[in-house]
């Protein structure tokens, strides 16, 4: 296996773990309930996702 010819600084080190960092999910207003949900989500209550029903909700059972 390959070895560093030479110890990597704490600094140097840090400086390239700077990019692990999680990112906020985007969220957006659903036009029919007025609820703030994430894209590309299906409403569990309603059923609907992007203004159609897709499946059975909450309230259909």
């Amino acid at each position: 296996m390959a070895h560093p010819k030479r110890k990597i600084s704490k600094t140097r080190r840090d400086k390239r773990r700077t990019h692990y960092k999680l990112s906020e999910p985007t969220l957006f207003t659903d036009p029919t309930t007025g609820e703030t949900t994430q894209m590309h989500r299906v409403n569990l209550e309603t059923g609907m996702y992007r203004g159609r029903k897709v499946m059975k909700g909450r309230e259909d059972y």
